[in-house]
């Protein structure tokens, strides 16, 4: 059985011209169909989350890097899962549900579904909440670099479509993007282990989520305004935060339910901002809301990329 990741102790490793070096590990296109959502968490300390370059897109004690899809279609569809360089796999896990409801997800197997592949200098990297019945794959396979493993799925502790990928070396949970002093950030870019290392992007979308008004901002952060329940004749409101916001940025909010979309919107960021909220809704119409579920989604687009993505769900009924 796969155990939590935790976040343990971190050393610095310095690099040498032979380290290992990683591919992206999941096959879409960033800024079209999918976007890095989270960083690995350097800070030690609890409740006082950063990336690698001092930002705050991470959580605290995050252990990976995430690779996030921007739709629940393409789960469907199937997104391939890719060894990013090449060894063999050293342990999986496959027979968990995809649930966005989580139930039954433990401390245990939070990483649902998971491939963990063993490389060459005591590198390990980790494929968590992948598609069951997808893995493709078994314990001593070897395997080549972008060779698929499995597909993104929604088991273990995700509410949302994406692969968190980890590294370790020798036990140690690294950075890929920061591999010499995961305990500091920088503010400038520092050598990576990734073979084409993704742009990075400040930008944020944070406390996002369904309310029946435009919420204020303490109720937001506290998660006071967040419903997840909702009555037929009641507006619906979809909110969010978006932290490190630049000039030019578009962001779409949207909602959809049994019959397709109830509303779509789209608002210009004018000037950049380290915390800018918006929120849009409808009220009501006049037979109310069709019963069951809404998946609000907030899209931020920078110069035609996506930057950064966030769902929202809330079941109407009586």
């Amino acid at each position: 059985m796969l155990r939590t990741f935790a976040l343990i102790a971190c050393a610095a490793y310095p690099l040498a011209a032979q380290d290992l070096q990683f591919s992206q590990p999941i096959d879409c296109t960033l800024g079209a169909d999918c976007f890095i959502e989270d960083y690995v968490d350097i800070n030690p300390f609890e409740k006082n989350s950063q990336d690698h370059r001092c930002g705050l897109n991470t959580r605290d004690g995050h252990t990976g890097t995430d690779f996030a899809l921007i739709d629940f279609a393409s789960v469907e569809q199937g997104v391939d899962v890719l060894a990013a360089a090449p060894g063999h796999v050293f342990r999986l896990r496959h027979s968990m549900p995809d649930d966005r409801l989580q139930r039954g997800v433990t401390s245990q197997n939070a990483c649902g579904n998971a491939v963990i592949l063993a490389h060459a200098d005591g590198y390990q990297t980790t494929y968590c909440h992948l598609k069951r019945g997808s893995i493709n794959v078994s314990i001593g396979d070897s395997v080549e670099r972008g060779q698929p493993i499995g597909k993104v799925g929604l088991s273990g502790r995700t509410s949302h479509p994406h692969v968190h990928f980890s590294v370790k070396k020798n036990g140690t949970q690294l950075d890929p993007f920061r591999p010499e002093a995961n305990d500091q950030c920088a503010t400038q870019p520092s050598p990576t282990l990734w073979l084409n290392p993704p742009e990075y992007h400040a930008t944020i979308l944070r406390f996002a989520g369904f309310s029946n008004a435009v919420p204020k901002f303490e109720d937001t952060v506290s998660g006071a305004a967040r419903l997840t329940n909702s009555k037929p004749n009641q507006p619906l409101v979809v909110y969010v935060e978006a932290g490190f916001s630049q000039h030019g940025d578009i962001l779409d909010i949207s909602a959809t339910g049994p019959l397709g979309e109830a509303f779509r919107h789209s608002i210009l960021l004018k000037q950049p901002k380290k915390s800018t909220r918006r929120a849009f809704g409808k009220r009501a119409p006049q037979e109310g809301w069709s019963l069951g579920e809404y998946t609000g989604q907030i899209i931020l687009t920078r110069k035609g990329q996506i930057i950064a993505n966030r769902f929202a769900h809330v079941t109407v009924a009586h």
